[in-house]
């Protein structure tokens, strides 16, 4: 990954404010992602991974500070830019959330369906829906239903309904949540294979200690709403500060 200073971040979140109540979920936090690059993100539960990640693709309003996504404001966007951004932002949702009254290929075909200005309209979605299932291992569960599948297949065929729009930023919530171990291996190879083979640029909440070690080129710890801690996983592994030493025990 380069570190050309003269290198735009693909996503610049500073000052990032919010608020419930007298909760301050994030106060203060910024991050930037670099193109190419796969950011994890970390934090205790309730710490306000996730509701980053919201604020990210417009699923809550901030209080107050700025997200740019790809050069764009998303607080001050026309709903055409929105719409545009979002073919090119993929999210990975922690409970993969198929449409259960979907066969799989119905479930990779909505967002074919429903964003066809950057495709066009397709006539024969096949040949995008078997490629997107064949980079997850699963082309044979196309005429499946979501019932028929094991949590694991679940989670990949999720990842395949990201794909199948080819978005240049992916957004991981809890990727290996649920998972038995050799699952979330495989999970995290998947990720790994996805950028290596589509050049994208991924933010990825976890608190899984093994994928954050795996798949991270950088890492931010979330404490107390800020970014209280940033660097490669060997660098914060070593720190001697207790509230970093904490995540890694």
């Amino acid at each position: 990954m380069s570190t050309d200073s003269n290198i735009k971040p693909i996503i610049e979140i500073k000052d990032l404010h919010k608020s419930y109540g007298s909760n301050h979920v994030l106060d203060g936090f910024h991050l930037n992602l670099m193109e190419g690059e796969n950011l994890v993100v970390m934090g205790k539960s309730g710490s306000g991974k996730s509701v980053m990640i919201k604020c990210l693709i417009g699923l809550e309003q901030i209080d107050s500070g700025s997200i740019l996504i790809m050069g764009k404001d998303m607080n001050n966007i026309s709903r055409e830019d929105l719409d545009e951004i979002r073919t090119e932002v993929g999210f990975l949702f922690q409970g993969s959330a198929l449409y259960d009254s979907m066969s799989v290929r119905e479930n990779l075909e909505f967002p074919l369906r429903r964003h066809t200005k950057k495709f066009g309209v397709i006539e024969d979605t096949t040949p995008l829906v078997l490629e997107a299932l064949r980079n997850v291992g699963l082309e044979n569960t196309m005429d499946l239903m979501p019932n028929e599948l094991s949590g694991g297949m679940k989670r990949r065929v999720a990842l395949a309904r990201t794909l199948i729009l080819q978005p240049k930023i992916i957004l991981y919530d809890e990727p290996t949540t649920g998972l038995d171990p050799i699952t979330s291996k495989e999970i995290i190879m998947l990720m790994k294979n996805i950028q290596k083979k589509y050049k994208t640029s991924s933010i990825i909440i976890t608190h899984d200690i093994d994928c954050a070690r795996v798949i991270a080129n950088r890492m931010i710890l979330l404490i107390d709403g800020v970014n209280y801690a940033e660097g490669t996983y060997t660098e914060l592994a070593a720190s001697k500060d207790p509230k970093i030493e904490a995540f890694f025990k």
